[in-house]
């Protein structure tokens, strides 16, 4: 595979606006982003930018920006608009969707996020086990239905919820917000319209599953601290400050 690492980024937020260009450590969330991108060392990094201010600030920081449409509706069309513009011969076909509130992302993350692509899956992704009764009951975590057999690093995706699924007895797993597409799979997924599950849920990925698309998701031993709240943002000035 030959990947690209694209980050959608927009200051439209409906629980912290303008977070990507929040300060963190004397510099915006969106770069530390993109410096988690750059270490992993497995292809180009670029920002899908919804306004002409962040790609500023990632053009100031050494990285690449695209300015996409700030109309587009989700982080999946606005990557697949800055493809277009990145790399319209096609030479990558592999795409990373790395989400622009994951300051403190482990980079080796996104080489694992590849693997199910090489066992033939459409889509990859991410889960990490759910280690307290708070973190299964909140509807902020999104569950992941997979079942890995013995020593398995990948296990086909079945569904998404926000309620704490599968029931019995067996490990919950949290779903992580990062994606690898084959490109043929992203240029597919855009163009499907908004699934009966995915507007019930309020879950993206659920278009694929409904469309017949394979998601693999390969688990990681903890999920990555995202900034969705000023409380959060608190967090992780305190976490990268202390790393700086």
């Amino acid at each position: 595979m030959t990947p690209i690492i694209l980050i959608p980024a927009r200051l439209g937020s409906t629980r912290l606006p303008g977070k990507v260009l929040a300060d963190i450590a004397g510099l915006p969330m969106i770069v530390h982003v993109l410096r988690r991108g750059q270490e992993a060392g497995l292809g180009p990094v670029a920002v899908a930018c919804g306004e002409a201010e962040v790609a500023d600030v990632v053009e100031k920081n050494g990285g690449i920006a695209v300015l996409t449409d700030p109309a587009l509706a989700s982080g999946s069309d606005r990557i697949h608009a800055a493809l277009d513009v990145l790399d319209p011969n096609g030479r990558h076909d592999a795409i990373i969707n790395l989400q622009g509130d994951l300051p403190a992302i482990d980079p080796a993350y996104l080489a694992l996020v590849l693997r199910p692509l090489a066992l033939g899956y459409d889509i990859g992704t991410l889960v990490a086990p759910i280690t307290s009764a708070e973190e299964a009951a909140s509807p902020s975590v999104v569950k992941a239905v997979c079942g890995f057999a013995e020593g398995a690093a990948v296990a086909p995706a079945l569904y998404f919820s926000r309620n704490p699924v599968p029931s019995g007895e067996g490990p919950l797993w949290h779903h992580i917000g990062i994606y690898a597409y084959r490109r043929e799979a992203l240029g597919r997924f855009v163009e499907l319209a908004p699934s009966p599950l995915e507007r019930r849920e309020k879950l993206e990925q659920l278009r694929a599953l409904e469309a017949g698309m394979r998601i693999g998701a390969a688990h990681v031993p903890h999920a990555p601290f995202g900034v969705d709240t000023p409380a959060d943002l608190e967090h992780a000035r305190i976490l990268l400050g202390a790393k700086n």
